[in-house]
């Protein structure tokens, strides 16, 4: 009889504790709802329209779609996209590596250190954009051009150059994104055994070695996680372009995103800019998607 009564409320139980992390998590998902996927679907559907307020929506079918893979301005700008993207990423890796290996350790000087370095992720980008106009400054007032000045070097034109326009985007970028990375890196340092680098350090390997055969394989998870942020960040830059050159000059750094919003904003071409998002959007996806599968592939070695 007791067994018959119990298993009822067994049943109870485990229905209530599989229910009760939704119901936590409902506020959230409708916000995502309201806020995020009702809007990415309206955005995918007017993507199928010439969108003209107080007139009705005209159907255009792919037109949109072709109309901005043939602009000869979203051409450019996917030119800078990648370039922006991949370099931001590279360097922001290699850096956020670096400073992982240089701030490893439990000291309280180190912990300081790690806040310290963090911050720019905290920060507001619109807030870092006007301190790097600052440091970018074309005269000799500006911080890196009165720097420069004890060299014997003239002030440079870091914003006003196309040449260096997007590099100066992409310096500012790894500057924000590196202390990102660190922390993942650091998480994945944490979990490496000590007593490989003792056995690496008995057998006499150089730092080189002990990095490649040792740490790297180890942190291997770690890498995988950032290369997808990476991934997913590199296409969709738009905040630090918009307030450190707004696109210009000329066109120069002008990014996928920065383009898209010119279109809708601006030119008040919503179909174009819904089209030109869920382009951006479908190659995000698969960028993604072929990232993870290859790390995956590369966890399971």
């Amino acid at each position: 009889m007791t067994a018959t009564v119990t298993a009822p409320r067994r049943r109870a139980v485990i229905s209530k504790r599989a229910v009760l992390p939704w119901v936590f998590l409902a506020p959230g998902l409708l916000l995502a709802l309201v806020f995020k996927f009702l809007p990415m679907g309206k955005g995918i559907w007017l993507s199928f329209f010439k969108v003209r307020p107080f007139l009705g929506d005209q159907w255009v079918g792919l037109d949109n779609y072709t109309r901005v893979l043939t602009d000869h301005r979203f051409q450019d700008a996917i030119g800078h996209t990648l370039l922006l993207g991949f370099g931001q990423s590279v360097g922001a890796i290699v850096v956020g590596f670096l400073l992982a290996l240089l701030l490893e350790g439990q000291a309280r000087s180190l912990k300081i250190m790690r806040t310290a370095v963090f911050l720019p992720v905290v920060t507001a980008t619109a807030v870092v954009g006007e301190m790097w106009r600052l440091l970018y400054y074309p005269t000799s007032d500006g911080l890196i051009n009165h720097g420069l000045s004890f060299l014997g070097l003239g002030p440079v034109q870091y914003l006003d150059n196309p040449g260096t326009a997007l590099w100066a985007t992409m310096v500012m970028s790894i500057w924000m994104i590196a202390p990102y990375n660190m922390v993942i890196i650091l998480a994945g340092l944490a979990g490496v055994d000590r007593t490989l680098y003792e056995a690496a350090a008995m057998d006499g390997v150089s730092l080189w070695q002990r990095l490649r055969y040792v740490t790297l394989p180890a942190i291997r998870p770690a890498l995988g996680i950032v290369l997808t942020l990476a991934a997913i960040r590199g296409l969709r830059v738009f905040t630090e372009v918009y307030v450190l050159t707004g696109g210009g000059p000329a066109g120069s750094t002008e990014v996928w995103m920065t383009r898209a919003y010119t279109l809708g904003f601006t030119r008040n071409d919503i179909g174009g800019a819904s089209a030109a998002s869920v382009v951006l959007l479908s190659v995000t996806l698969l960028l993604t998607v072929t990232v993870n599968y290859f790390r995956k592939r590369g966890d399971v070695r």
